[in-house]
């Protein structure tokens, strides 16, 4: 891990993390451990510049207590930008209750605007949508490294977005260091940011 982060990032390079909370989750569940956000802000801060750590969420507002809160606190006190909206819950068409809380414009805003003070932007996250996006940042001059997940099933991580990053990176090899093994939870009690599902249709 150390020597796979000290190739990839630069002496003095000035360096932001855009963690797609949701996605991030479902990748780490799925090759079965769970992340250490202390360790994964310390492993940055020893190497490069790090300038800003976004972390990125949608809250169900109704409850009156959500399972996630107390992780969404910890990060707000502990280095992270915190950036959240409502979710929206919704019953499909099969009478299933579902959750809607993609985070996909808020990453792409605050991507492109880092444009203007970093050097190398991590995005944990292997959603395909943001092919257009790395694309656009590398183009003005940006080195964009993609972490994400092959080793699940089905894997996480687009193959056109590994293609296009400047690096990818297989959280696999990031497990030793960020990672710790799972709790087992009932799915009542995972965050509900946690079990999203990317939704493409408005309802």
């Amino acid at each position: 891990m150390a020597n796979l982060l000290d190739r990839l990032i630069h002496e003095n390079e000035r360096v932001a993390l855009f963690i797609d909370g949701a996605n991030l989750y479902s990748a780490a569940r799925g090759v079965q451990f769970d992340i250490d956000y202390k360790k994964l802000l310390e492993e940055f801060r020893k190497r490069g510049r790090l300038i800003r750590a976004y972390y990125y969420t949608a809250l169900l507002e109704d409850q009156d207590f959500s399972p996630i809160r107390p992780l969404v606190d910890w990060l707000d006190y502990n280095g992270y930008t915190l950036v959240t909206k409502p979710a929206r819950e919704y019953t499909d068409a099969q009478g299933r209750r579902r959750i809607k809380g993609d985070m996909d414009v808020e990453i792409a805003v605050d991507m492109m605007e880092a444009a203007h003070f970093a050097d190398h932007v991590f995005l944990f996250s292997g959603d395909g949508d943001f092919l257009a996006l790395v694309e656009a940042l590398q183009r003005k001059g940006v080195r964009v490294s993609v972490i994400s997940t092959i080793r699940s099933n089905p894997p996480m991580a687009s193959d056109d977005l590994r293609r296009q990053a400047d690096n990818f990176i297989d959280l696999t090899e990031l497990a030793q260091v960020i990672g710790r093994p799972p709790r087992e939870r009932p799915p009542a009690e995972r965050p509900p940011a946690e079990r999203y599902e990317d939704e493409e249709e408005d309802v």
